[in-house]
């Protein structure tokens, strides 16, 4: 995730660490190219279109527009529930520390339970971004991380491990019916933010739709410049270049909202909210917390 001030004007067109450009340079050069290979050949062979001119495009971008514009709030929309689903999961460790630390007595119990929650964090993270957050994990269960990491959802096994846990302590007799039902509670939101992240995961944008615009984008890019050969000459490949800019550029950030747990510029930046979780987790415990994940470059991972 790019999170830096606002840049000035000047500044506003060479900035690339969270741009799209990068990615789609080589449609912008493409089309530039293409088109001032259209004015050349259109002049060349004097050939004639007609009086038609642009206007058919501007109808036809106006189409185009109207389903990048659908595409990119429905990507976006994706990416900010995501961005919801754990900010509710930084609340809900928050809240199962906070009522934790008030019901288990016992020391040893408490902090392994805590250091639980912290693995789940963690193994969510390596789910939703298909890594292995084994090595992490171990540094706050020990081996059980391998034993959590063989099971097919790994966040899952964290989170029957520490329900586990509290009926054991409820059984014992450390907590009340009250106690563990509380705890319960926690546990099950927790859950329940997982399997949003899940679903979020498992369902992208329907695939018709990615190949419906970018089709369209192909075709009207490679159709404008004999369109605006005539009235814009030697202007028309800045023009192409720029409504594939556009074009593109819009296609490629939806691309990128649409997997918002993965690790590109403007996904969220996962490792930093677990990070936040240890930090409350610690901080519950009485104990020194880790120091926050400074931004390389505006860039948090």
């Amino acid at each position: 995730m790019i999170v830096r001030p606002r840049p000035g004007f000047l500044h506003l067109f060479f900035i690339m660490r969270g741009s799209v450009v990068p990615r789609i340079l080589p449609q912008i050069f493409g089309f530039g190219v293409y088109g001032a290979l259209v004015v050349l050949a259109v002049r060349a062979l004097k050939l004639d279109f007609g009086n038609a001119g642009p206007a058919p495009f501007a109808l036809l971008g106006v189409a185009l527009s109207i389903y990048l514009g659908f595409r990119n709030n429905a990507a976006y929309d994706r990416w900010w529930e995501a961005r919801k689903l754990w900010g509710q999961l930084v609340f809900d460790i928050r809240n199962l520390a906070r009522a934790s630390t008030g019901l288990i007595e016992n020391r040893a119990e408490l902090r392994g339970f805590l250091m639980e929650a912290i693995a789940f964090c963690h193994f969510l993270r390596g789910l939703l971004r298909r890594v292995d957050a084994t090595s992490d994990a171990r540094a706050f269960i020990g081996d059980e991380a391998e034993k959590a990491a063989s099971a097919a959802n790994p966040p899952d096994a964290m989170v029957r491990r520490m329900g586990e846990r509290a009926a054991a302590l409820y059984k014992s007799g450390a907590i009340d019916v009250m106690g563990y039902r509380i705890l319960d509670e926690r546990l099950a939101e927790i859950a329940a933010a997982q399997a949003g992240c899940e679903r979020i995961m498992g369902t992208p944008l329907p695939f018709a739709y990615t190949l419906l615009l970018q089709r369209t984008a192909y075709i009207f890019c490679l159709l404008l410049p004999f369109g605006l050969a005539s009235t814009a000459g030697w202007a028309t490949p800045l023009f192409t270049a720029l409504i594939a800019y556009t074009f593109f550029g819009l296609d490629a950030l939806s691309e990128e909202l649409e997997d918002p747990f993965g690790t590109e510029a403007n996904d969220l930046a996962l490792d930093g909210l677990c990070r936040v979780c240890e930090i409350s987790v610690f901080e519950a415990l009485g104990e020194a917390p880790p120091k926050m994940i400074p931004a390389e470059k505006f860039y948090f991972s």
